[in-house]
């Protein structure tokens, strides 16, 4: 049987060696762990895997920029997240960078197993839990529509280009408009939104489909 060469991508060792320990059976070879981002990018230079099981928060870089460039620079490379986070919001993010699959880390032996041999085969794998989520957000989102939140054309385009992560200051440039005026535009919106943060927002906007 040809082995399945595995990248383990976690700031934690405990849990870098509970998946090994998983794992520790043919046909899976690890090829290599990382602690951080630096690390990840480092040991790919040498060594570059079928599978990636990738934690999203991880120091340096996040786990979700760390997908979106993994995804660019190694397309061949599978990437499973894996990680404590089960709200919908990092699951499309990590989808939308490339992510093959999202499996929570409180996940057994054999769905690990089980999402390693899917994302393989080129299929998609999504945690149980995860999977619950997106539908009870889904049917959240259909009892929200009679409180439909409606935004201007230029608020949908400021608030497209901060969920790409945009500074105001790249937006106003983007858009040919001032900075004040984007200051003004996202104050709007996150008054709309009922959103007090950046995240809250980014979340509210992806909950609601408006991007």
């Amino acid at each position: 049987m040809i082995p399945i060469n595995i990248g383990i991508a976690d700031d934690h060792l405990l849990v870098i060696q509970g998946i090994k320990a998983m794992l520790n059976k043919q046909p899976f070879n690890i090829v290599f762990t990382a602690e951080d981002g630096k690390s990840l990018l480092n040991n790919l230079k040498v060594s570059v895997p079928d599978v990636l099981l990738l934690d999203i928060q991880m120091p340096g870089i996040s786990g979700t920029d760390l997908c979106k460039q993994v995804s660019k620079d190694y397309p061949d490379v599978k990437i499973l997240a894996l990680t404590n986070l089960d709200e919908s919001f990092y699951v499309k993010q990590m989808i939308r960078n490339g992510a093959s699959g999202y499996l929570l880390k409180n996940t057994d032996q054999l769905t690990m197993i089980h999402a390693i041999e899917e994302v393989m085969m080129g299929r998609q794998f999504l945690d149980k839990q995860v999977q619950k989520n997106l539908m009870d957000e889904m049917l959240l989102g259909k009892k929200r529509s009679a409180h439909n939140v409606i935004l201007t054309k230029r608020e949908l385009e400021i608030l497209g280009l901060i969920a790409k992560e945009f500074t105001n200051q790249e937006i106003a440039d983007q858009l040919f408009i001032s900075l004040r005026t984007v200051q003004t535009h996202r104050l709007n919106i996150g008054h709309k939104l009922n959103a007090k943060n950046l995240v809250a927002l980014v979340k509210e906007a992806y909950k609601r489909g408006l991007i």
